[in-house]
């Protein structure tokens, strides 16, 4: 831990003019004190460290000194790739690796560039959660993140419709979808012994990650899984990625499932043209936007300019809630109950906003 401070230290060192013991300590995390025991420690190890006194003073290096400590580890580089993210690698438990791969990268830069990163930061920021939704790091995440970078296999249990179901499974990927940590994975041996078993597929399946209730690398027994793995592969509990997955696509592809199953029923509704505009705000955007081509390709709006369109939608209580926000921009036409129940509260609106009599206004 201490040598891999005293590395950071003088990278740090090495890709700024100076810092203070304040600005040095706050980035290792530790007290000024300490600074100044890891500083005497790196001159006496013959790195030349130089303290300049006073109030503007601080810790520099002498004489253009490089350090060759720039190569990055496999997990420096893997979440380099990952620093535009910053929340996700702090849930992931990578803020530190991703920290020493960018001083690295940042020692490694001519003195002209090495403003680069903090420009970067300046300009372009991610903030993965929704608004209004507090975020939440799932708690076994870490270990999960840990099992994906790894190729290692993982015994774990998993809510399910209310219940504890156990799973074996080789974690492939990870989703961050608006707040939210999906799992990537193929189930495959089945449940520890004692643990009842759930029917388990061989493709693959999605799972959110704050649903699980427990995971950790799965112990090897025997041999390979399903003989796809081999040799220390099967030894050491890891299990070999099949070359043809590709997680973009495959998130792509189960989220429009997804979007599909959710949208099991239909509504039939006129709209004004300001009502065309607003839907795809008030409904599943894409659901709006197909229901509003396909109308104006078979017939277009009446003479009114209003468009009659055939909306899917997730049930009829939901598109009332929904279609409701339209108020007189929207007509529904079908079903009857969903019909019936927009009268009702045209009827209860027109009530509340009928003219009040005179005795009533407080006027005279």
């Amino acid at each position: 831990m201490r040598a891999a401070r005293l590395i950071k230290l003088v990278l740090l060192l090495q890709s700024r003019p100076s810092m203070t013991a304040g600005e040095l300590a706050r980035e290792l995390e530790v007290s000024e004190r300490t600074v100044a025991r890891d500083v005497l420690s790196l001159s006496e190890a013959g790195v030349p460290v130089y303290a300049d006194r006073g109030r503007s003073g601080g810790y520099r290096l002498i004489g253009g000194y490089r350090t060759r400590l720039t190569g990055l580890g496999r997990s420096e580089a893997e979440a380099l790739f990952l620093s535009g993210v910053p929340s996700a690698l702090r849930e992931m438990g990578l803020a530190d690796v991703a920290s020493a791969a960018r001083l690295k990268v940042s020692a490694a830069l001519l003195p002209e560039l090495r403003d680069a990163a903090s420009g970067a930061a300046q300009r372009f920021h991610l903030d993965a959660p929704r608004w209004y939704h507090a975020p939440q790091t799932p708690e076994l995440l870490p270990v999960i993140a840990d099992a994906v970078w790894d190729d290692r296999r993982l015994t774990a249990r998993y809510l399910r419709a209310g219940r504890e179901v156990a799973r074996e499974l080789e974690p492939y990927g990870l989703v961050l979808k608006a707040g939210v940590w999906y799992l990537a994975a193929r189930a495959v041996a089945g449940p520890p012994e004692g643990v009842p078993a759930t029917p388990a597929g061989a493709g693959f399946r999605v799972y959110r990650v704050d649903r699980f209730t427990a995971a950790e690398p799965a112990v090897p027994v025997g041999g390979p899984p399903d003989g796809r793995a081999a040799g220390d592969a099967a030894r050491t509990g890891r299990f070999v990625r099949d070359p043809d997955f590709d997680l973009p696509a495959f998130w792509a592809e189960r989220a429009e499932q997804f979007r599909r199953s959710l949208l099991r029923e239909e509504a039939v509704i006129r709209l004004s043209p300001h009502g065309v505009r607003q839907l795809p705000h008030v409904t599943e955007p894409a659901a709006a936007e197909e229901a509003v081509e396909r109308a104006t390709a078979e017939g277009g709006p009446d003479e009114r300019g209003w468009l009659t369109v055939t909306l899917a939608v997730e049930s009829q209580e939901v598109a009332y809630a929904q279609l409701l926000a339209l108020g007189p921009e929207v007509e529904a036409l079908a079903p009857t109950a969903l019909r019936e129940r927009f009268a009702a509260a045209a009827r209860r609106a027109a009530a509340l906003y009928s003219p009040v009599p005179e005795e009533n206004t407080g006027t005279r």
